[in-house]
């Protein structure tokens, strides 16, 4: 049966890193300290960090190989939210090293951290070529999707005159709504590389780990539930759980089950997120069976519009290829919406995480 003992567990938001590098050094380092059954793996990606260093996704199964139930926790989809994703999974190994978590002998875990690595050392939410892994998920031997409303906005997007780029923002969602405007500028585009929300042309280097990893461990033959930490969107500190499984799904009524009537759905209107093409949800629910679910774990910070606006500045800057400087010290600004420096938030993303996992485990262990 599982077991959890999180009360006396005190919250340590010193597990926040401030870069890759040093999320990574502590994330290998908390896998090593673990006495658990384990097996490591490493995808190296293209491109190098700041200072020329590689650039890394890293995985490790604890628990046995032949577990049939096993809790997946993917930190990092999203570069620069990797510094959340990090401090969660980082705080999480610690729980399973003091014996706070303890595991039955049919449920693992696997745990993927910086699935953009390169974004994730960049302070971007998109990998070099600018893609966007969380559009990704397409069949690229097809017709790709077409959002036309963001090639209406685009001459908005790329203003740099902001008082002018606001009213005509306003002026789309008085015309055409709030959820049109959101989709507009997030649904997802496959024709502009240097534009926000870019799905690629390719499949990119986090899809290509993420099914790699589901052939090498057979996970298409076991029952999962699979967590995807995500920032910046959503009420300051809360840990929305966003289900994109079609609502009358066997896996919404699992999610349901497991993590109770908090679970948003963005089909339905209820998520602060809208629907979006080319989730990496899809990957993964092609592969589930009826006792699995996949959900995005989605701590927010600050509101939506200041999310557009730290983020077309951050593709502004990088379109122009000329000035690194202050495409660095942007980043500082993309760290503080993705990752706020504030203790309070950090305790309360590290206590919601928790929770979650806990009604994961749970739920497997039935």
């Amino acid at each position: 049966m599982f077991t959890i003992n999180l009360p006396v567990a005190e919250i340590y938001t010193g597990v926040f890193p401030a870069s890759y590098v040093l999320g990574r050094q502590h994330w290998l380092t908390q896998v090593e300290r673990l006495t658990l059954p384990k097996q490591r793996r490493a995808y190296p990606c293209e491109g190098v960090g700041p200072d020329g260093e590689t650039l890394i996704t890293d995985t490790v199964w604890i628990g046995s190989v032949d577990a049939p139930n096993v809790l997946v926790i993917i930190a990092g989809t999203h570069g620069i939210e990797g510094s959340t994703g990090s401090a969660i999974e980082i705080d999480f190994l610690r729980l399973l090293k003091a014996g706070h978590f303890i595991l039955p002998p049919y449920v693992a875990v696997l745990l993927i951290h910086a699935l953009t690595p390169w974004g994730y050392a960049w302070q971007r939410r998109c990998d070099e070529e600018g893609v966007d892994l969380n559009r990704n998920a397409v069949d690229f031997s097809q017709s790709l999707p077409e959002n036309p409303d963001y090639d209406a906005l685009r001459a908005a997007l790329f203003c740099d005159d902001s008082a002018e780029r606001l009213r005509l923002f306003s002026e789309f969602e008085a015309k055409h709504g709030r959820v049109a405007f959101e989709k507009a500028i997030s649904g997802g585009q496959y024709h502009d590389p240097s534009g926000p929300f870019y799905g690629g042309s390719k499949p990119a280097h986090g899809r290509l780990a993420s099914e790699e990893l589901i052939q090498h461990y057979d996970l298409q033959q076991r029952n999962l539930a699979v967590i995807d930490l995500h920032s910046g969107l959503g009420a300051y500190g809360y840990g929305e759980i966003i289900c994109d499984h079609p609502p009358e799904s066997p896996a919404t009524q699992i999610a349901k089950r497991w993590y109770g009537d908090c679970v948003t759905l963005p089909a339905l209107g209820t998520s602060s997120s809208v629907a979006k093409t080319g989730l990496q949800d899809y990957i993964w629910h092609s592969i589930m069976n009826e006792f699995s679910c996949y959900i995005t774990l989605e701590f927010g910070t600050y509101p939506t519009d200041q999310l557009f606006d730290v983020l077309l500045r951050d593709h502004q800057l990088w379109a122009q290829k000329t000035n690194q400087a202050a495409q660095l010290a942007h980043g500082q600004r993309m760290r503080q919406h993705f990752c706020p420096n504030d203790p309070a938030w950090q305790e309360m993303v590290l206590f919601r995480a928790r929770q979650v996992f806990t009604q994961a485990l749970r739920g497997l262990s039935v």
